[in-house]
């Protein structure tokens, strides 16, 4: 909406003026659209991920799953999926290294639930954890949650852990943070 705004007010001005109107609009156009997509900001350390949070920026993660070790049930396996998935960081806890005594390195902690239809298991609840360590690993762990009947306990019918790093490069990263 914001992003309306600012082209109709900006091609009203524009078009007051009769010369080299079409440059002048497309200027524009240009500048207004670069300010939205540009106003990403990639967040390639674990403080610069932190300290968005801190600024309560809006926080999205995107997770290139073919580009982390995948482990099920334990095994480190020898191919991780070729998929991807998005989540936006609503929801976070920042625990410091000194609430475990020095014995855990400071972490992230954040997740989602959604309900999914998976052509085996029907439909589940895709629970997946995000765990972002300040030594710049991070661990994803993604579970298919069952409701069990006339109960309030879940059956777990996939169980997956991904392990990656915070990249410097976007290239081939298991998973890439954005503010905005």
């Amino acid at each position: 909406m914001f992003f309306l705004m600012q082209l109709y007010f900006s091609l009203s001005i524009l078009l007051q003026h009769k010369k080299n109107n079409m440059k002048r609009v497309t200027v524009v156009i240009l500048m207004c659209i670069s300010m939205n997509v540009f106003g990403q900001e990639y967040l390639n350390s674990f403080d610069k991920i932190l300290n968005a949070f801190k600024e309560g920026k809006d926080v999205k993660a995107v997770i290139y799953y073919g580009n982390c070790e995948l482990f099920s049930d334990g095994v480190k396996q020898e191919k991780s999926p070729n998929a991807i998935g998005g989540m936006e960081l609503d929801t976070y806890e920042y625990f410091d290294s000194s609430v475990f005594k020095g014995k855990l390195p400071s972490f992230i902690s954040t997740s989602q639930t959604v309900l999914i239809h998976h052509r085996k298991y029907g439909y589940v609840y895709n629970y997946v954890k995000l765990r972002i360590i300040s030594n710049g690993s991070i661990e994803i762990s993604a579970r298919y949650l069952r409701p069990r009947k006339l109960s309030s306990k879940f059956k777990v019918v996939m169980d997956e852990t991904f392990k990656t790093k915070i990249s410097e490069l976007k290239k081939d990263a298991g998973i890439v943070f954005y503010a905005q």
